[in-house]
């Protein structure tokens, strides 16, 4: 089990959930396609971003998941995968924190 990092509550590597921000997310940003996929779907990005910030990181393996934990704790990137209708939208908050960005699999 890894702890979170703010609260220091043990969080299960399948649930990932806090209650509290684990990170900041810096600057948002979406490009032109996630913004599409979102609008043609009728979702609202603030839905994504505050999962991917508490520790739901959508559709990734639970190895990905722990990845992620592990990149919270020691300031990695983390990466959250979404499936948006039929497509998938990422987040991606950089290392240093100073920016979130969703997009497309395509456009990375």
């Amino acid at each position: 089990m890894e702890k979170n990092i703010q609260s220091g509550k043990q969080l299960s590597a399948k649930t990932q959930l806090s209650t509290t921000p684990l990170f900041p997310l810096g600057a948002l940003v979406a490009t032109p396609g996630a913004l599409d996929l979102l609008d043609r779907n009728g979702a609202n990005a603030t839905v994504y971003l505050s999962r991917h910030q508490h520790g739901d990181f959508g559709t990734l393996c639970p190895d990905d998941a722990q990845e992620n934990m592990t990149a919270i704790k020691y300031r990695f990137r983390v990466i959250s995968a979404y499936d948006v209708g039929t497509e998938r939208l990422w987040v991606i908050t950089e290392a240093d924190r100073s920016s979130t960005t969703l997009l497309l699999p395509s456009e990375y």
